[in-house]
């Protein structure tokens, strides 16, 4: 069992690298946005949906664990600058490892004019309801860089099987191989 978490700001990447990895290793995905589309309709974005939120993934993560599957790979804006996202790497780390389990975690990093371009393409908003206004997600996006940090500095994450991959002019294909050879998953 492999657990592949892919984290960085929103929209670079995140979602559709890993779209393209499962083609290539077998693996299954749950991107973060499965459970936050699903409750957001329901609870908006509130506290109850984000506590909703984790607590599905933790269940996911759990029963996902305890199968026969190859892995899962799964995707998370991760705060630096936020006491709670640390804990939650750690959490979902130790539920996989305590399964035995191998964790890779996968630092995604582009410009920000790629990422503007990005928020909008077709697959983004086909797959993320809540993306779909563009204007309120642009905002959203540059607002949030003002006040989260959402890429690690140099030499903070100390895991063994980590890679920090600039994905400003690579394919998700690409990205996905990366990842594929690095831990050859």
């Amino acid at each position: 069992m492999k657990l592949v978490l892919i984290f960085g700001p929103q929209a670079v990447g995140k979602m559709t690298v890993g779209q393209a990895l499962p083609k290539k290793t077998g693996m299954k995905l749950l991107h973060n946005h499965m459970t936050i589309d699903l409750l957001q309709p329901l609870f908006g974005f509130t506290p109850e949906m984000w506590r909703l939120t984790h607590q599905f993934r933790e269940e996911i993560y759990k029963s996902f664990s305890r199968t026969d599957e190859i892995g899962l790979i799964t995707t998370f804006v991760w705060a630096f600058n936020m006491k709670e996202d640390w804990e939650f790497v750690k959490k979902i780390s130790s539920i996989f490892k305590d399964q035995s389990a191998e964790v890779y975690l996968v630092e995604l990093e582009a410009d920000i004019e790629e990422r503007i371009k990005r928020n909008v393409t077709p697959n983004r908003l086909e797959h993320k309801p809540t993306k779909r206004n563009t204007e309120q997600s642009e905002e959203h996006l540059l607002r949030s860089m003002k006040t989260l940090r959402l890429n690690s500095q140099e030499n903070e994450i100390q895991a063994e099987n980590y890679i920090r991959i600039n994905n400003t002019s690579l394919s998700p294909d690409e990205v996905a191989d990366k990842i594929k050879s690095e831990f050859s998953l």
